[in-house]
């Protein structure tokens, strides 16, 4: 539901015209404005208001943001907020907070390409067209944000290594010399060579969090070595999110197979499409995925499942690049929803925020968490 059809349901409100559903999301809205937030609601309670509100409205039946039951009865519209366009919501609320000092855009198309003499080139400020040949290959900027690998010869095929790096704040996508699309996100690093002809595999190391889309080759696997594991395709589409900063390593899958291991082991799981293997220290765990939350970073939005404030800030640092500090006990509850990346920070908070679990102080790109 976009702010054009919220703008809509106001006025047939107004002119009496609603359904029964319509009325029942525009009257939680209001209970959620004048609450005054004092009385203590049952479980039972908040789950009647969420389920009317939510059963009806199209597209969003797993988008309730839960935020615990100790808040006012129409505290599960706020899900609803989150999902329509944190924009709408932010023009028309009033939040009691500490002030923003600053706000912040969000990240763009940013990278580094490092080559193995060390020279560097930066991508963001290049040309499109043809940046440099590496024997019987070209590096060309395709497009805004995307470099490809072109193998013009394979007479003298270059396996010196090559680095694509996106600092905080910055994304990127490559087409590796085999054909592999890759996006990157933001602080991520991805060491490759210049070709793969006479190589027996396609091997590359991640660092950070990358989606590949990596072309067929049954004579070639394509091995990605990530922290603390390694994953082994001959044509399929996955995720890893392997930052350092992350309790453990994560590899979705969206299509096809693919073989993961821990570092230095022998023992591979097998991984089919809509599973993620997590691995924590050398134990790898399997277990189903939500696809659309795993990779709806490459789509462009932030999707929060049952996700602590801690996980969602460590997103949002890298992002937009900030520093988070915390101050006392914050709350426990998990939090859902979903939130364009292309909205300025100042917009996210506020969302945050409205959750009534945590307050946020920013001042620079110091963001402090308090409850």
């Amino acid at each position: 539901m976009e702010k054009k059809q919220l703008s809509e349901l106001f006025k047939k409100y107004h002119e009496g015209t609603c359904t029964e559903e319509e009325k029942a999301l525009l009257e939680a809205w209001y209970l959620q404005h004048n609450e005054q937030g004092n009385e203590i609601l049952s479980y039972q309670k908040v789950q009647a208001v969420k389920n009317r509100v939510f059963r009806e409205l199209p597209g969003n039946h797993n988008s309730f943001l839960r935020i615990g039951i100790r808040l006012a009865a129409a505290a599960a519209i706020i899900g609803v907020i989150f999902t329509v366009g944190i924009h709408y919501y932010a023009q028309r609320t009033k939040i009691t907070t500490n002030p923003l000092v600053n706000d912040r855009p969000p990240g763009g198309n940013k990278a580094i390409l490092k080559l193995a003499n060390g020279k560097q080139i930066d991508l963001t400020d290049a040309s499109k067209g043809t940046l440099l040949s590496q024997n019987g290959t070209q590096v060309v900027k395709s497009s805004p944000g995307q470099v490809d690998y072109q193998v013009a010869s394979a007479a003298v095929p270059d396996q010196s290594l090559n680095t694509i790096t996106t600092p905080k704040g910055g994304q990127w996508k490559i087409k590796l010399p085999d054909g592999t699309n890759v996006w990157l996100n933001a602080a991520t690093s991805l060491t490759f060579p210049a070709s793969f002809d006479l190589l027996k595999d396609r091997r590359v190391t991640l660092d950070g969090e990358a989606y590949f889309e990596v072309a067929k080759d049954k004579a070639h696997p394509f091995i990605v070595n990530s922290r603390g594991q390694q994953v082994e395709v001959l044509g399929t589409h996955f995720n890893i999110n392997s930052y350092a900063d992350e309790p453990a390593t994560r590899t979705t899958l969206a299509e096809g197979s693919v073989r993961i291991s821990a570092a230095g082991s022998n023992k591979f799981n097998l991984l089919r499409p809509g599973q993620q293997a997590t691995l924590t220290g050398d134990h790898i765990a399997i277990s189903e995925a939500d696809l659309k939350e795993n990779l709806a970073w490459v789509n462009g939005q932030f999707w929060f499942n049952d996700e602590s404030i801690q996980s969602i800030m460590r997103k949002l640092s890298r992002w937009y690049d900030i520093d988070v500090q915390y101050q006392g006990e914050l709350s426990k509850d998990g939090l859902n929803g979903r939130i364009s990346r292309y909205k300025n920070i100042s917009q996210v908070l506020k969302a945050l925020e409205a959750t009534q679990t945590i307050h946020l102080k920013m001042e620079g790109r110091r963001v402090t968490v308090m409850r």
